[in-house]
């Protein structure tokens, strides 16, 4: 598959009959779970999982997501949906970028960004990014 940017995390999927609504394709909430399944998928993988989340009290949660749904996915249909982290200012916010595409003709169906800010999971206020996050994080940062 060719990818946006170099070197994605990608995971596979597959359209259930339950994301297909009214219109006979996915809903457009869907891809948002997705956006969501990847980026938790994606963290534990670079060794930050929930439960490293609720040792140093902090969480990224989410500030703004941009998704610009290009084209329908089907029932059935076998997706690939990659997620690069873009940005890291080691302070209090990342952004991760996102590309769906269907793996039978390689058409992308899905742009998105998501901003990320930190917050301590007790207080639900602001705090900054531990070390270990802007370590890590800032380590998988690929240029746009």
């Amino acid at each position: 598959m060719e990818w946006a940017l170099p070197n994605p995390f990608v995971i596979d999927l597959q359209v259930a009959s339950e994301a297909i609504d009214v219109y006979q394709h996915v809903n457009n909430s869907e891809y948002l779970r997705w956006v969501e399944q990847i980026s938790w998928a994606h963290s534990e993988a670079l060794g930050l999982s929930l439960e490293r989340y609720q040792s140093l009290d902090r969480a990224m949660v989410v500030h703004r997501h941009e998704l610009d749904y290009l084209a329908p996915a089907y029932v059935d249909d076998k997706l690939q949906l990659a997620t690069w982290i873009v940005a890291c200012d080691g302070r209090f916010s990342l952004t991760r970028r996102f590309q769906l595409k269907r793996v039978s003709d390689g058409k992308a169906l899905l742009n998105a960004r998501t901003r990320f800010a930190c917050v301590a999971l007790t207080s639900g206020r602001p705090k900054r990014l531990p070390v270990e996050y802007q370590r890590i994080y800032g380590d998988a940062v690929v240029a746009e």
